[in-house]
């Protein structure tokens, strides 16, 4: 429940309108257990030939006659009791003076109960006399008007009411939603790959809606229901409080089936919404890699793969149903066992004309027929809103479910820290990266590496070792390619230096400073990458240009796409730069994404750039343009570029060889070719560096 909780605290920003929705429903409340008031009077009209202020009348009559015979039998009692005070005092007499005593406190309160009775027929006999009219029928048609004008306006203010708490829930999931999805940017990208896509999308709609569906049932029919109780209690205890009671003995027996029906339906809320995010995953995978279902004909596999999904959610589902059907007959048949033991003790009253049953006192004077049926009415009023009340209780239990999966996100902190108090790396006006302030000065005549890799060690998995103790050096300006087979973590030491990731042992070093200290967000604006799987959003082209330069101007962006020898196939689709570019940039080929990609890294000019096998889906053409534009923006820049294409190693001043996650070899194309025989073979396989190995 305490998740539930926290979700709630994001609704009190908008107490107020809270605040009025729970006065709509107080005030719907009354009017609902008012409208069941007029249940008496029509039934005395209907069943009597006298009008309503004759039936009056005679009620105050009988009820004054009442007094005074009770006050006459009080005054005996009293005159005995005098008697009895005159004799010696012995045990018999102590007895017969306790039960005249007795007597005499029922005498009394029958008579005060009497009195008040006349009190409120009295203030009846005045409203009817100067409010309705004499004529009977014209007496029932006034009644039978304002129960419909008071449910009228009942049904106003529980329309406000609904309206009012929707609106605070639909604002709070707003917020919520939109902490949530700032929190989930907020991780690591090896917590991405840990939880899911498909998982995360479960938990922001599903969950969400869950959650949501729960809240507004907690400050809907939760508050009204209740109320609704309230009013039809007092206004049947003020026929007969212990009839009343009688039936709210039932009310502790439905407060533990509910708890034991929650308990349950949480768990299976819990299980259902697991489901759901299985469905997400097949959606998204077979979506995703629609053309490999279809080259490898594999849609009968993906059809049995999703109905076997859907049919555990199916049954998932069908218990939550079937919890959620079985807590509203139980109740019913509570609430309905409770009225008849009411009803059966009030009729016995009624019939008999007695105020007790078994010595146990339910009235002070027998209860009318009219009266009997009166509080049956409020009975079964009651029994209504605690029966929605068992569905609402399932409501809540899914939402507190929900809400314990939101949050189990929400409190993921990431491993990557931002630093925001960290130095921060700033850029001089003639292109040089320097830190502000600068952690470790040099000593004279020395200099920091502008990056270097310490002895690094890092693994996606315990006891798989992807780099093993890499030390390396990486000079400003410098164009270092990385070399080597398949898996031999060219693509994770790439990754490492953005801090996608960070170092099981070891470190890597920015200008003397540790990457961990430093200010990671002022780090990465001064970083530019390209990788083999393009991604670009379903948007317009030059918008994925701008990506990483939001306010960039038109000119800008159509500088930076002729740099990237974009510009001419850009100006030949249907609409220019506003052309859309499909879902993953679905409707441009593959060199032409690879060539938007590099527009947008060329756009954000970054001091370091990332090339992971940028020209892995060009053709030909495609690959000779990246490279021309390549050399003319890559001067003065530090680059790190991963290959297999001998081209693209004539602009690296450096070459780094891996294999299995070690530095083989490291120098410049020549001194490898003449020491390394890792190299050699690679450069006599034209690149094939996965058949070398």
């Amino acid at each position: 429940m305490r998740n539930f909780i926290r979700a709630l605290r994001h609704t009190w920003p908008y107490r107020g309108r809270f605040l009025l929705s729970l006065l709509c429903a107080v005030l719907a409340a009354i009017l609902w257990g008012l409208n069941f008031t007029s249940i008496y009077p029509i039934l005395k009209i209907l069943g009597s030939d006298q009008t309503l202020v004759q039936e009056i009348d005679s009620r105050i009559s009988a009820n004054q006659k009442e007094i005074d015979s009770t006050e006459t039998e009080l005054r005996r009692y009293e005159d005995k009791v005098l008697e009895l005070e005159g004799v010696p005092s012995n045990p018999e007499v102590e007895h017969r003076l306790r039960d005249l005593t007795r007597d005499q406190v029922k005498r009394e309160a029958k008579i005060e109960t009497l009195r008040r009775s006349i009190y409120r027929w009295r203030m009846a006999r005045k409203f009817a006399v100067e409010w309705l009219p004499e004529d009977s029928f014209r007496v029932l048609a006034v009644l039978l008007g304002a129960v419909l004008i008071a449910t009228i306006i009942k049904c106003v203010f529980e329309f406000l009411q609904d309206w009012l708490v929707g609106s605070v829930v639909g604002r709070s999931l707003y917020d919520l939603r939109n902490r949530f999805y700032q929190q989930v940017l907020r991780q690591d990208v090896n917590q991405f790959n840990d939880r899911g896509t498909a998982d995360l999308m479960s938990r922001f709609t599903s969950d969400m809606e869950s959650l949501g569906t729960g809240t507004k049932t907690l400050f809907g029919k939760v508050i009204a229901e209740p109320l609704r109780v309230v009013a039809c209690v007092v206004l049947a205890g003020m026929i007969s409080w212990r009839l009343t009671l009688l039936f709210l003995v039932m009310v502790p027996v439905a407060a533990f089936f509910l708890g034991k029906i929650g308990r349950t339906m949480k768990q299976a809320t819990r299980r259902l919404l697991e489901r759901v995010s299985t469905i997400f995953k097949i959606l998204q995978e077979s979506f995703a890699g629609i053309r490999v279902v279809k080259i490898y004909t594999m849609e009968p596999y993906e059809r049995r793969r999703f109905r076997q999904a859907t049919r555990d959610y199916y049954k998932r589902a069908m218990k939550v149903v079937k919890i959620d059907a079985f807590a509203g007959p139980t109740i019913e048949v509570l609430g309905i066992a409770a009225v008849a033991a009411a009803l059966l003790v009030g009729s016995y009253l009624v019939l008999r004309k007695e105020t007790s049953i078994f010595g146990l006192k339910f009235t002070d004077v027998p209860l009318e027929t009219e009266e009997l049926l009166q509080l049956y009415v409020f009975l079964v009023a009651i029994a209504d809103p605690v029966r929605k009340l068992s569905s609402v209780f399932t409501k809540i239990q899914a939402g507190e479910a929900a809400a314990d999966r939101i949050f189990q996100c929400l409190d993921r902190e990431p491993r990557i820290q931002p630093n925001p108090e960290g130095p921060r790396v700033e850029r001089e006006p003639n292109g040089t990266l320097r830190l502000v302030p600068q952690v470790h000065l040099p000593g004279p005549g020395q200099e920091h590496p502008f990056l270097e890799f310490r002895d690094v060690c890092f693994s996606y998995d315990p006891g798989r070792p992807i780099l093993s103790h890499i030390s390396l050096e990486i000079r400003r300006g410098e164009v270092l390619a990385l070399v080597g087979g398949n898996g031999c973590g060219k693509s994770t030491l790439l990754s490492l230096l953005p801090r996608f990731y960070d170092p099981e042992h070891g470190s890597i070093f920015f200008e003397g400073a540790d990457l961990r200290t430093v200010n990671l967000r002022s780090f990465r604006k001064q970083v530019g990458m390209v990788t083999q799987e393009t991604v670009l959003f379903d948007d317009t082209i030059f918008n994925n240009i701008a990506y990483g330069h939001r306010n960039a101007s038109p000119e800008q962006v159509e500088a930076a796409a002729k740099k990237a020898f974009a510009h001419s196939f850009i100006m030949g689709l249907p609409q220019g730069y506003q052309t859309q570019a499909g879902e993953c940039g679905g409707k441009l080929s593959g060199g032409q994404k690879q060539r938007i990609c590099l527009a947008r890294a060329i756009l954000r000019d970054p001091a370091i750039m990332l090339l992971d096998e940028f020209t892995s889906q060009t053709d030909a053409e495609s690959e000779a343009l990246i490279h021309e534009a390549l050399r003319e923006f890559l001067p003065g820049r530090t680059v790190l570029v991963i290959t297999h294409r001998l081209q693209t190693l004539e602009i690296a001043d450096r070459i780094l060889v891996l294999d299995q996650g070690k530095v083989v070899a490291l120098g410049s194309h020549a001194e490898l070719m003449k020491s390394n025989p890792f190299y050699q073979r690679f450069h006599q396989h034209g690149g094939g560096l996965r058949h070398a190995a």
